[in-house]
Parts: structure tokens; C-alpha cells; sequence
């Protein structure tokens, strides 16, 4: 059985940034031990956006620009680049709320084998919950689980509230 990791947009501006919380802040030590202890294949998603952020759909419902490529909010917290640097993982670029691409991308490192994937980082409530049901509706028999100690939403209810969602929809919260 394959165990696979995705660590969600944990990208300078998601933890103390344009879009950071003090939620998010006090996920980081939980998301290094998760990847230090992790036996497995990790992927880690990064947020990506241009300088045409503020004309795209996003940007007109989220006027705060963020995670634009290669600006140090773009960048993976660094405790948590450390972490993976040490433990090597396949870095997924994205430029909406859930990645497209990574279903096919664990469908590949699985190469024919069972697995199950866990996912944390941030935001529980956006993009976390996207790439869940995501990798959910493209493998309904794998165990997708979410810890959710090393997950932060945009505020604790809306943290909790995707928390549900992701339960209803058969994805065990750890």
C-alpha cells in the first residue's frame, strides 16, 4: 500500500502574508512533524498567480493580491521548505483553488498499487477542501483522510465547516 502526502499551499502568504492567520501560524510546527515522520510520497501544492491576479475571476472576489510567482509570498514557509527539501517531493503549480493535475499525477506514482492520501496546509475552507474532493471524485475506493491539527481555515468556523463537508463526503478527519 502507497502513502502519499499533499501539503496544501503552505506558502508565505497563507501563513503570516497578505492572507495569513494566527491560525495558520500555529499549524507550522504540526505540518513539519507531519512530513518529517511521513513514510510515504509527498506532493506540495503551491498557489499560483500572475500580475494579472486583480483581472482574474478570483481577483475581482478576492481583491488581495498574493502568491504572484516567484515573490517571497510565493515561496513556501521556510520551516516547512526545509522539511520537505530534506524529505524530497514533487512541487504542483496551481492556479485556482484545486489542482486539475494532481489526480493524474497520483494515479502515476501509485503506478497500479493501492494508496492512500493525506492532505493538510492551508486554507481548510478553500483549497484544501477543493483538492479533497477533488482526489476524492477521481478515486471514490482509496482512503483519502485530512489531519485536520495541521490544516488552518480562514476563520475556526469556516475551518470547522469544511471539516464537515469533507466528512459527509466520506473523507476520514484525523
Amino acid at each position: 500500500m502507497k502513502k502519499f502526502l499533499v501539503v496544501v499551499d503552505m506558502q508565505n502568504d497563507f501563513v503570516d502574508g497578505a492572507l495569513g492567520t494566527k491560525e495558520a501560524v500555529s499549524i507550522v510546527n504540526n505540518v513539519v512533524d507531519k512530513i518529517n515522520n511521513f513514510d510515504g510520497e509527498i506532493f506540495a501544492t503551491f498557489d499560483t498567480h500572475f500580475e494579472n491576479y486583480m483581472d482574474t475571476s478570483e481577483g475581482k472576489n478576492l481583491p488581495v493580491v498574493h502568491c504572484v510567482k516567484n515573490t517571497q509570498g510565493w515561496m513556501l514557509n521556510e520551516s516547512v521548505a526545509h522539511a520537505l527539501e530534506l524529505k524530497g517531493y514533487t512541487a504542483v503549480e496551481k492556479n485556482t483553488f484545486g489542482s486539475i493535475n494532481l489526480p493524474q499525477l497520483i494515479k502515476n506514482a501509485a503506478d497500479g498499487d493501492d494508496f492512500t492520501v493525506e492532505l493538510i496546509g492551508l486554507c481548510t475552507d478553500i483549497c484544501v477542501v477543493s483538492n479533497a474532493l477533488i482526489i476524492k471524485a477521481n478515486f471514490p475506493e482509496a482512503e483519502i483522510l485530512v489531519d485536520s491539527a495541521c490544516c488552518a481555515g480562514v476563520t475556526v468556523d469556516t475551518h470547522n465547516a469544511a471539516l464537515a463537508t469533507m466528512r459527509s463526503c466520506q473523507i476520514k478527519v484525523i
